[in-house]
């Protein structure tokens, strides 16, 4: 019983020694090397400089689309302004003053714009007789050309001819109707893709 009691005792305190003993562990591995701080400002300094020339350029192309939809909107003006119509009062060939501001903006576009030939229609109203209109529509298209060609225009640029009565670009038999039949009108035969915006 008391060998016993001896023998307990002395087995724990074998068990806890032996827990305690042996090798100590090893020691935790050591911490990466850390990298090259010189070498790390010089990849974000590629970084960055990167970045910025990838802004860069998108801004300049998105600069160059604009300046290309820009002019694409003043060609497309400077066409419209081209092709737009004159008007004539009653019997009449002379130049109005609204007709003269129109015909000055021509002026500026078809000196930007050497390639561009004019094709320069005239027109009357129903009005007198089938000769007389064609006469009249003739006179018509004259006056624009000698007003054109009086800012330096060379003359071969236009071509002319009159359609009297027989084009009325509305139908009617009154005043309304009328003033806008007695018109001079223009089609560009040359150059329409070399239009270029007044300077």
């Amino acid at each position: 019983m008391i060998v016993r009691r001896f023998v307990v005792p002395v087995l724990a305190a074998i068990l806890v020694a032996g827990a305690c003993g042996g090798d100590p562990p090893p020691p935790p591995p050591p911490p990466p090397a850390g990298p090259d701080m010189d070498s790390l400002r010089a990849y974000q300094d590629s970084v960055r400089a990167a970045e910025e020339a990838r802004r860069r350029a998108e801004a300049e192309a998105a600069a160059r689309r604009a300046a290309e939809a820009e002019r694409a909107r003043a060609v497309a003006a400077a066409r419209t302004t081209l092709e737009a119509m004159v008007f004539f009062d009653y019997d009449m060939s002379a130049i109005r003053d609204d007709a003269a501001a129109l015909l000055r903006q021509k002026v500026a576009i078809l000196r930007a714009s050497p390639q561009v030939r004019l094709r320069i229609e005239g027109h009357a109203d129903e009005r007198g007789s089938t000769e007389y209109n064609l006469a009249l529509g003739n006179r018509r298209a004259e006056a624009v050309r000698q007003f054109l060609t009086g800012f330096g225009l060379a003359e071969n640029r236009f071509e002319i001819v009159s359609f009297g009565e027989g084009r009325p670009l509305q139908q009617g038999s009154n005043e309304a109707s009328w003033a806008r039949n007695r018109r001079g009108q223009f089609v560009i035969t040359a150059g329409a893709t070399a239009i270029n915006p007044a300077q």
